[in-house]
């Protein structure tokens, strides 16, 4: 197409989801195959979607927010999360393990430079890639900043928005013992990688209950429940990233670093009332890069369901496929 016609009103700017023109699985080292598709148009604007978690995993939803006629959507499940396998596993599975396969799955495809989209830990990961590799990247999209710092993980696992959900958070420090609260992150990880597979996955449950239950803004506290072999696998790459800091040399590394990729356009589409990755990181990311654009959405929290979130992405998407068409 040679113009670009993606513009359409807020609130209804969602793209239905194209099914993939191609899915594989790609081994990338150490025991793990990596599963990752390609969707919308073969010759268009490549994208790679980052998923959140760590753990997460991709899904066809994540594709509503390229237009399918002007971009090439990548999607991947991480390592151990959704259909790459060994399920669960964190054995090789680092922050560098993963900015390795992105960079392997780049030149499988043939890809010169693209697009790095992400949200929550996929934003994380989105940065920290871009850092390695700023040559690749033409463009960063991120939604709900997460820095991978100890007082961001202090917030959310230390009680700090437990004040806001007191009842949530409960029910969270329920499951372990009082003198092992101090630490929720150790004391978890005691649990998820006890070998017992019904403990594990009680406590998966619990884990992956906390965060869900804090996602929107909607939110009345409680967390759904989805299937026991995925929030025990969710919650196990979570707690073993957070229990090493997500690999990082050292604490605020990412914000000390902008200076690799400040000359890469961004935009930062946060949610005013996130409870789990609070907007005081996003703005500081924002002060820190004189390329980037922060758009703070009212009334809205967390998710990428969110529909102030859904709709400034999917405008930020819409601008770089025009201004593209441009050059």
């Amino acid at each position: 197409m040679d113009k670009f016609s993606g513009q359409k009103r807020a609130g209804q700017n969602l793209y239905p989801p194209r099914d993939p023109f191609d899915q594989r699985m790609l081994d990338v080292g150490q025991g793990h195959r990596v599963y990752f598709e390609q969707s919308g148009r073969r010759d268009g604007l490549p994208v790679v979607v980052l998923h959140g978690g760590p753990g997460g995993g991709c899904s066809p939803a994540m594709r509503r927010y390229f237009d399918p006629d002007h971009y090439r959507v990548i999607l991947f499940d991480q390592r151990g999360c959704g259909r790459s396998t060994p399920n669960a596993s964190v054995k090789d599975n680092t922050t560098w393990h993963l900015v390795e396969d992105i960079e392997r799955i780049r030149q499988e495809l043939g890809i010169e430079e693209w697009v790095v989209f992400g949200g929550s830990w996929g934003a994380t990961l989105a940065l920290i890639y871009a850092q390695a590799h700023p040559d690749r990247v033409t463009n960063l999209v991120l939604r709900g900043v997460f820095l991978a710092t100890q007082d961001e993980l202090d917030w959310f696992y230390g009680g700090g928005a437990g004040q806001f959900f007191p009842e949530t958070w409960a029910r969270f420090e329920r499951l372990i013992p009082e003198d092992e609260r101090g630490d929720m992150i150790a004391a978890y990880h005691k649990r998820l990688f006890s070998g017992d597979l019904m403990v594990e996955t009680e406590h998966g449950r619990a884990w992956s209950a906390w965060e869900n239950a804090l996602a929107s803004i909607q939110s009345d506290g409680k967390g759904g429940e989805g299937p026991g072999h995925y929030e025990r696998a969710f919650a196990r790459l979570e707690n073993h990233y957070f229990t090493n800091k997500a690999f990082l040399e050292y604490d605020g590394q990412i914000l000390a670093e902008m200076d690799r990729i400040a000359h890469i356009p961004g935009v930062i589409v946060q949610g005013r009332y996130d409870m789990i990755c609070p907007p005081r990181k996003a703005w500081q990311l924002a002060q820190r890069w004189p390329e980037a654009e922060l758009k703070m959405v009212r009334h809205a929290g967390h998710a990428l369901s969110e529909p102030g979130i859904s709709d400034e992405l999917v405008r930020a998407m819409d601008r770089i496929a025009a201004e593209r068409q441009t050059v």
